[in-house]
């Protein structure tokens, strides 16, 4: 609030404080008064007028300057209310009530959309673990009845799983901080669990697999570095040439970090889309020719964890050659990636 808006503010009782001197000189005139008693009369009550303005200027310009900086420096902005002084005249006061009614009444809104989400975020765990079993039965029974249908359906049967696990994660992708913890890990261990997990399609595929430089000890949660692993590991293999279907995985160390590649010499992505690929529902032209089925959350999920998890995730591509991504983990407990 600027002097000039304040008096803009004031017009219509400045114009009224003219209009009544105006008829005080008037009605002196009929009684011969000097000029000097006039202007004293002009000035008594002119100069207690302004300087009343300028010291309601004063409070009001402190109080909304306050309420300015303090919006700028506060991230939860709609605790405004609580951190501003009380003010000492009643536009002020008034200002403040009505503030804090608004906080209160913001506060148990997102409290409510809250506990419904969290509600709706258990049902979903609680369902997921209640499929697996019937996921886990149905391949104990096609192990134990080994066909060719039944091994296609087996494969089929992994996918259902994969699907279910990334609906897991990702409702867990909000509070990561509460379900993870950071310890010193074999990238060995991590790795092959993710192969595990697509065991029956690399075998189905005939995908060749090359592990090399893997005993690597990195600082992160294992299980949510190796659902990453094999998010990435499910794209390439999605995305390999029908002949000489490959995937390299390998570690290399560097200063405080190790960097894991994941390497295969599929179809690739096109130039114009690489810097798209980590955005949410994103499928890019492969997703539409190739996966029809394609979600666009895997790669947008893991870029996701890796900032949760303090890791770093970068993807390179070529058309018709290949895509290479690369996690980077630390060596120690933390490391800063930006």
């Amino acid at each position: 609030m600027n002097f000039k808006d304040f008096i803009k503010d004031k017009t219509l009782l400045i114009v009224s404080i003219i209009l009544a001197l105006i008829s005080i000189e008037i009605l002196l005139l009929a009684y011969h008064i000097g000029i000097i008693p006039k202007i004293y009369i002009a000035v008594i009550i002119i100069l207690p007028i302004a300087i009343s303005f300028i010291v309601e200027y004063k409070r009001k310009q402190s109080f909304y300057k306050q309420i300015e900086n303090n919006m700028q420096e506060l991230k939860e902005k709609y605790l405004i209310s609580e951190i501003i002084k009380k003010p000492d005249f009643i536009e002020g006061g008034i200002l403040k009530e009505i503030l804090q009614d608004m906080c209160s009444s913001m506060i148990e809104n997102v409290n409510y959309y809250k506990n419904i989400q969290e509600d709706y975020k258990e049902y979903i765990e609680m369902w997921i673990h209640e499929v697996k079993i019937p996921i886990a039965t149905s391949k104990m029974i096609i192990e134990n009845n080994k066909t060719p249908v039944t091994k296609n359906i087996d494969e089929e049967l992994d996918k259902v799983e994969n699907y279910t696990e990334q609906a897991l994660f990702y409702a867990r992708s909000n509070a990561v901080e509460k379900d993870y913890i950071i310890t010193k890990t074999n990238l060995k261990e991590i790795v092959n669990g993710a192969i595990l997990k697509n065991k029956t399609t690399l075998l189905n595929e005939k995908i060749t697999l090359e592990l090399k430089d893997l005993e690597q000890e990195v600082y992160t949660d294992s299980k949510w570095a190796t659902f990453i692993i094999n998010q990435i590991l499910q794209n390439s293999i999605k995305y390999l040439k029908e002949n000489d279907k490959k995937i390299e995985i390998y570690a290399k160390p560097k200063n405080d970090k190790i960097i894991l590649y994941i390497k295969d010499n599929g179809i690739g992505i096109k130039k114009g889309e690489i810097t798209r690929v980590f955005e949410k529902g994103f499928t890019g032209e492969n997703g539409r020719i190739i996966g029809q089925k394609s979600t666009g959350i895997g790669l947008y999920l893991c870029k996701k964890l890796c900032n949760k998890l303090g890791l770093g995730i970068e993807l390179n591509s070529e058309k018709d050659k290949g895509t290479e991504v690369k996690i980077i983990f630390p060596k120690n407990s933390y490391v800063d990636f930006k």
